[in-house]
């Protein structure tokens, strides 16, 4: 199944503008690692984890909209991503409670601080986090594509701001939230994510 039929699959053909879109948003030039094959990513793992969610079709529509808005020359995408999400879905027959959920995940995805009994953002968080417990080849080309997101930041500049991330991910008491995913990638994402502040602190790649 294609992307657009994926998002069809899901919301309906009478949306299908605005999975295609979505989809376009996902394509555009200046993205390296916010692409299509990192909206698929989030939305098969998702569907793995659907059975933890209270709505899994919320987080579905939730991750579709959590990076479509992606300027790195900006700090507030994911408002403009809850935003539009909440304006191209109001015109859809979905209701109204299910509308402000998308866009409360969406806006979860600024911190990835889901509450303890927030099933729906738990499974949308594990999801867009996943890479960071990927084998090291992956996470390699995952900190790679960030970099070349990032660069018009001086190496300078973008050696203290993606350490400060790296370090406050590493203060987290838990990276993951729903079993399944912890049990996958925590210890993995703390060994990457140690290996990539070790580099930066050592100068290398």
């Amino acid at each position: 199944m294609d992307l657009l039929q994926r998002w069809i699959a899901l919301a309906g053909e009478d949306t299908r503008h605005i999975g295609a879109d979505l989809a376009a948003r996902y394509g555009e030039p200046h993205r390296r690692y916010h692409t299509t094959d990192h909206l698929i990513a989030v939305l098969d793992l998702v569907d793995e984890l659907a059975g933890h969610a209270d709505d899994p079709d919320a987080v579905r529509l939730a991750a579709w909209f959590h990076d479509a808005v992606y300027d790195p020359q900006r700090g507030d995408n994911e408002e403009r991503s809850a935003v539009k999400a909440e304006r191209m879905l109001a015109d859809t027959d979905l209701p109204p409670e299910t509308v402000a959920e998308v866009a409360r995940l969406v806006r979860l995805t600024t911190t990835h601080a889901p509450g303890p009994d927030d099933r729906n953002g738990q499974v949308l968080c594990d999801a867009d986090l996943a890479v960071l417990g990927s084998d090291p080849q992956t996470y390699a080309a995952y900190a790679s594509a960030v970099r070349e997101e990032y660069a018009f930041v001086p190496d300078e500049h973008f050696t203290i701001g993606r350490a400060g991330v790296l370090r406050s991910l590493l203060d987290l008491p838990a990276l993951f939230h729903t079993p399944p995913a912890r049990e996958r990638f925590e210890a993995r994402a703390r060994q990457n994510l140690r290996t990539e502040l070790m580099l930066l602190e050592a100068g290398g790649p």
